[in-house]
């Protein structure tokens, strides 16, 4: 374990001596920026929406609520008098009435009583249905879309496995389902120069032991050998870190509760791989002889000179 721990932090040290910045955050978003992309916010606002955070899209849509009402309140302070019962000038009054007609309430105590009030109303009930009928669809489409509970490692390993050099990681499904012919791939992305001196960001595919698998319902190690023919062959610490390189994984598969096709991301920076450490054993043996995965274990690795048992 001590020699895990300095493993650790001679990784850690390295990659603070020298900050990466990833392509892929750890949420699956990517973290380029944008400059000189001039676009009008009108532009695709259904994908904005859909892509909003629930605290900002719920923030936005109870604001033009709020101002909707608002503002047809102020129509209806037009005329003093054009609605029963309430107070003429009062603002609330007609805010609260404004409420109860652009949701169709109705709850009696007020009602329009002059032609101009009368529109007003009209106008407010037709933008009240369209309102209504916009969110619902927005809310609809946003629990609907399919999304992926995929855990990644927060580590990758560089360690020998069945005698060849090994790039390994783990995914595992979070839900108690399954996805259905899961499919991974891996791409390794680094700075490189072109023979005529041109500085560029190139991927290359990295080939797996297994790519897919037909039924992913726990987990998962996945396995890249570094032989000659392999892009990491000959690599060290060092020299990851000096071209920046990144190692990007995607995962789709079929949802087998909802039928649909899903998809995760993840990347590992050359300060996330550690060389040498092997992931521990997570299949347990409980007392009645089943057999159970222990995601407590999930991140854990040790060195690889311990004895192992046999590997996921």
């Amino acid at each position: 374990m001590t020699q895990l721990l300095k493993g650790l932090k001679l990784n850690r040290k390295r990659h603070d001596s020298s900050p990466q910045t990833r392509m892929i955050n750890r949420d699956g978003r990517t973290s380029i920026s944008r400059i000189g992309m001039s676009r009008s916010p009108w532009q695709d606002v259904y994908h904005r929406l859909i892509t909003l955070s629930w605290i900002r899209f719920l923030g936005l849509v109870g604001s033009l609520y709020l101002a909707t009402n608002t503002l047809f309140a102020l129509l209806y302070l037009a005329d003093r008098h054009g609605i029963a019962n309430a107070e003429p000038g009062n603002f609330w009054d007609v805010f609260f009435f404004s409420v109860q007609t652009i949701g169709t309430l109705g709850y009696g105590s007020m009602y329009p009583r002059t032609f101009y009030t009368n529109w007003v109303v009209t106008l407010e009930t037709f933008i009240g249905i369209l309102w209504i009928a916009v969110v619902t669809g927005l809310m609809f489409a946003r629990f609907s879309r399919p999304t992926a509970r995929v855990l990644f490692s927060q580590i990758a390993t560089i360690a020998p496995y069945n005698g060849v050099l090994t790039l390994m990681f783990r995914v595992a499904n979070e839900r108690d389902n399954q996805i259905v012919e899961a499919q991974l791939k891996l791409a390794l992305v680094r700075d490189e120069v072109t023979s005529e001196g041109e500085a560029v960001r190139r991927f290359h595919d990295l080939k797996l032991v297994r790519s897919q698998t037909p039924i992913f319902a726990l987990t998962w190690t996945v396995m890249h050998q570094i032989d000659e023919t392999s892009l990491l062959y000959g690599q060290t610490p060092e020299s990851l870190t000096a071209s920046a390189t990144e190692i990007i994984v995607t995962l789709m598969g079929l949802d087998a509760t909802l039928s649909q096709t899903i998809h995760a991301r993840h990347s590992y920076i050359a300060g996330e791989i550690v060389w040498n450490m092997r992931f521990v054993d997570i299949i347990v043996r409980l007392p009645d002889g089943k057999r159970a995965v222990d995601y407590t274990q999930f991140h854990k690795v040790i060195p690889f000179s311990e004895p192992t048992e046999s590997m996921m």
